[in-house]
């Protein structure tokens, strides 16, 4: 009994598979649908396969002309046009303070004045004997005239009255050394010291920053010595402003080449009307090297790196057989230069105007490939490619199809 069952349900599968298998094959391929849909078209192959009659579908770009710069990167930091540390040339107890924190000070503004009372006294003792001095002088040439003195008691008090008028000079110099003042237009940094404070000749009091102008000094490799000269522009990025960009230019470059780096050290100046510019900030320095006015670009795709070498494909206008026009490949070594966003500059192998393939180039095995131009993104360098017209310049070149020859040929015969 068991036996049958299985006999009957082997039946049912084996009945059940070649009805599917019926229904898929015969069912589906019979359907008004399926008999209705029509081949896919081979027009729109996609870049890099075969299109109609044996060409082989590419997409283009175009050699273009740009303003390129050569540039030269590096980091630097910022300083004042002037900056100090005011100290005291004396030492001396602070009586009164002249600034305040952050203060915008001018040149010959008081600062700090340093307790000057026994200083002054000094004066007024040396302004005495001074007096005392010019007295005698005075009485002595007197008696001198009437032969009541000598010569020599004359020339005594004369000295007398010099070394007198010198003590004197000497005590306002130190008068003048207890008031310190700020020795040029500034703003004046945080006070270290308070009313009261003894300072020790030579402490810190506080530092005063001249912010008009700022500096940047960044050191460059060697190598760019031959490129740099003073009022080259330079463009500086912050990591604290990174929204904006600083012009500036350069100012002096240091005569010793550092040996431990092989850099030079390099300064420019910027404008700093705001006061964003602090001493001290991280910069990124651009120097501007060179400028091209017209370069020859064309996108990155289009460059084949081969054996060392780089090489384009261009697209050039041709007529086929029948008088139509076509488009041939022909392949073309480079050298190139900068690179810039997607971009690279052609130095040699090309002209402004060309049209370079772009993707597709592995189906383009020799030059005078037949070449379909396929436009995916809308405008395309595709209706810059011209067909050629007549003449010997519409020949197709080297290793184009038969066909393509004979064409150019009999072109160039008429």
């Amino acid at each position: 009994m068991k036996q049958l069952h299985a006999a009957v349900a082997v039946v049912g599968i084996a009945v059940a598979s070649l009805a599917a298998y019926w229904y898929q094959h015969k069912g589906a391929g019979s359907s008004p649908q399926a008999a209705s849909t029509p081949a896919p078209s081979r027009a729109a192959a996609p870049a890099g396969r075969a299109g109609p009659a044996g060409t082989v579908a590419v997409e283009v770009g175009k050699v273009e002309t740009t303003a390129l710069t050569d540039e030269a990167q590096a980091v630097g930091t910022l300083r004042s046009r002037q900056g100090v540390v005011v100290r005291p040339e004396v030492a001396g107890r602070i009586a009164a303070l002249g600034f305040r924190d952050g203060q915008q000070v001018r040149k010959g503004q008081l600062l700090v004045q340093l307790d000057d009372t026994l200083v002054a006294a000094q004066v007024k003792q040396a302004q005495a004997e001074v007096s005392i001095a010019r007295a005698n002088d005075q009485r002595n040439r007197e008696l001198l005239a009437e032969n009541f003195v000598s010569q020599a008691a004359v020339d005594q008090t004369a000295a007398n009255l010099q070394v007198a008028e010198a003590q004197l000079a000497l005590a306002r110099a130190q008068l003048e050394r207890m008031k310190i003042v700020a020795p040029f237009n500034g703003t004046a940094g945080i006070r270290l010291v308070n009313v009261g404070d003894y300072l020790a000749a030579g402490a810190d009091i506080v530092n005063l920053e001249d912010l008009s102008r700022v500096y940047v000094d960044f050191r460059l490799p060697e190598r760019y010595l031959p490129q740099l000269r003073i009022g080259q522009s330079v463009q500086v990025t912050l990591d604290a402003l990174p929204q904006r960009r600083f012009q500036g230019r350069i100012e002096a470059m240091d005569p010793l080449v550092d040996a431990s780096g092989r850099s030079v050290l390099v300064r420019a100046s910027l404008d700093n009307p705001d006061g964003m510019l602090r001493p001290g900030m991280f910069a990124r320095v651009d120097t501007v090297l060179s400028t091209r006015a017209k370069a020859l670009v064309v996108p990155e795709e289009a460059v084949l790196p081969d054996a060392g070498k780089q090489y384009v494909i261009k697209v050039v206008p041709v007529q086929d057989a029948q008088g139509q026009p076509a488009r041939v490949s022909q392949r073309s070594e480079v050298q190139t230069g900068a690179r810039r966003q997607g971009r690279v500059e052609i130095l040699k192998g090309v002209e402004a105007g060309d049209v370079v393939v772009t993707a597709g180039h592995q189906r383009v095995a020799r030059d005078g490939t037949m070449l379909q131009v396929v436009d995916l993104g809308g405008a395309s360098a595709a209706s810059e490619v011209t067909p050629a017209a007549s003449g010997p310049a519409a020949s197709a070149p080297a290793g184009a199809p038969a066909d393509a020859r004979v064409a150019a040929r009999q072109i160039g015969t008429r």
